[in-house]
């Protein structure tokens, strides 16, 4: 994977693409901060599909599973500067493209051109490079943020 993205990176700085302004990037400036970082990424750049702040505000079941798992302390997180071996990233459809959002990388990374009727197909694409580059690996996984 890090060969992987070094080369990618070069790639992309020497060949350019194109990266629409609304998509939401930020980079990942702390240790072991990408899940977070990656829901971020899914949840900014699907606004105009969700309306999230009015969901966690009226949402009373929400909250409650919240706070009660808040306080249980069911896992406990790595230290900051502890190695480990697991990413999270996000695949988003933002005008009508794929992008790949990963906080360690240091720009989105333009897949083509998607749709809201092609995306889960088109992400399970740019997963299965994701597969291919290591086959070996089985730590994988994958979840979709869709409508109920």
């Amino acid at each position: 994977y890090e060969t992987f993205r070094t080369e990618e990176e070069e790639r992309i700085k020497a060949t350019g693409q194109d990266v629409k302004s609304s998509v939401y990037f930020m980079k990942q400036t702390i240790n072991n901060a990408c899940g977070t970082i990656g829901l971020i990424h899914a949840i900014a750049n699907n606004r105009d599909k969700m309306n999230f702040g009015k969901v966690f505000f009226l949402n009373i079941a929400i909250r409650v599973t919240h706070e009660s798992s808040a306080h249980e302390g069911q896992t406990e997180a790595p230290s900051i500067d502890e190695k480990v071996d697991l990413h999270f990233i996000a695949l988003v459809n933002v005008g009508g493209h794929l992008y790949e959002l990963d906080g360690r990388k240091p720009f989105p990374v333009n897949h083509g051109e998607t749709s809201d009727d092609s995306f889960l197909e088109d992400a399970i694409e740019v997963c299965k490079k994701f597969m291919e580059r290591d086959p070996e690996e089985l730590r994988f996984n994958a979840i979709a943020l869709s409508a109920a």
